[in-house]
């Protein structure tokens, strides 16, 4: 697998949408992680039937809503050319865009899609306002023409920077806790947001934070997006600079109650640390945190759960562990969430409870040494 050079500094798990719409523009709104220079994007057709063109790509910063900071906006190209033609099931780099990307900052990338038929690839659920238009309005900076909202990326699944040799990056492979459901749209107050906010203060190496989290995503089926084993190479394998995978799934294989047992979920984590560590990555697990009160719970749903945890606290089978599981239980009903963290539904939790994750971990243990591939 080639993995192109830099460091990972945004990242979104690409699924199947419906039908993509022709003359259609795309003002997306991303937050970076790790600062750098020369930025990539990565637009990907992975779930199209056909080839989808992006005549016009631009990337500026925001000022505020579907408006650019004067001067910002400029012209994305792809291997000289001002336009590229994405295969079906394929993905594309732009060349670098010259100059520093800030950390923290809020960059916008408008794409236009003149042709575009058959289903649209993009990641639905981005807690993040972003912008769609009729027409080909990418090199504007004024919000005049930019007056739809949408609450979805749409083609865009990464963005990399050069940073300094050994800076590298964490990948959070997860499900709708990691993709930030309950949390505060627009604020970024998803986990690994709380976590990227950590790095950029900590004495460490690991400053990437990409967030490949998909709303009712499975470690074992297909389903709500592919599942985890069969997306790691494109989610997480093939970004640039990563170093530690996070892997942080496995309560909707449970609470699905399909005949998925304790030792049918090891397996799935065992095959993903085993190629994660062919790719010379480290695996740090996270225990499944509690679910009681959702409408899926029930004791033989919570017996796997905690054979699934004690399994990754105890089996050595990870290069670290992150006990969410310990941090979210109530210590008055260890299988329910603390209410303080609940984001309402018991199994997700709020803003407190996505920051108290993010507290949770080791930073040591992102920036671990690389096994041997």
């Amino acid at each position: 697998m080639d993995v192109p050079e830099g460091v990972i500094t945004w990242g979104a798990s690409a699924d199947r949408f419906g039908e993509a719409t022709a003359d259609r523009g795309y003002r997306l709104v991303v937050r970076t992680s790790v600062g750098g220079r020369d930025l990539r994007v990565r637009l990907s057709n992975a779930f199209g039937d056909r080839p989808v063109t992006f005549d016009s790509v631009y990337a500026g910063l925001q000022e505020q809503g579907a408006e650019l900071v004067r001067g910002s906006n400029r012209r994305l190209t792809f291997d000289g050319a001002g336009s590229v033609t994405v295969p079906a099931g394929r993905t594309v780099l732009s060349d670098r865009l010259p100059g520093r990307l800030p950390a923290a900052a809020d960059l916008v990338v408008s794409l236009h899609t003149p042709g575009a038929a058959g289903p649209a690839t993009g990641h639905w659920m981005a807690m993040q306002t972003s912008y769609a238009t009729s027409g080909d309005h990418t090199a504007e900076e004024s919000p005049a023409a930019w007056t739809q909202t949408i609450g979805s990326w749409f083609y865009l699944d990464a963005v990399s920077v050069r940073a300094s040799a050994r800076t590298a990056a964490v990948v959070a492979l997860g499900d709708s806790i990691t993709d930030g459901w309950q949390s505060t749209s627009d604020l970024d107050r998803r986990w690994p947001d709380y976590l990227a906010r950590r790095l950029r203060r900590a004495d460490t190496e690991v400053k990437g934070v990409a967030n490949e989290g998909i709303s009712g995503n499975k470690v074992l089926a297909d389903g709500a997006g592919q599942s985890a084993l069969n997306r790691l190479d494109r989610d997480v394998l093939s970004q640039p600079g990563v170093r530690t995978v996070f892997l942080f799934e496995g309560v909707n294989d449970i609470k699905a109650h399909t005949g998925v047992t304790a030792d049918d979920l090891i397996g799935g984590y065992q095959a993903i640390v085993e190629r994660a560590h062919a790719a010379g990555k480290c695996v740090v697990g996270a225990t499944v945190g509690p679910f009681k009160g959702w409408s899926e719970w029930d004791p033989e749903a919570e017996a796997v759960r905690r054979e699934v945890n004690t399994f990754i606290r105890t089996s050595g089978e990870f290069d670290a562990v992150t006990d969410f599981d310990r941090i979210l239980r109530s210590p008055y009903d260890p299988e329910r969430m603390l209410p303080a963290l609940d984001g309402g539904d018991h199994i997700h939790p709020n803003d407190k409870g996505m920051q108290a994750m993010a507290d949770a971990v080791d930073l040591k243990s992102l920036d671990c040494a690389e096994p041997e591939p």
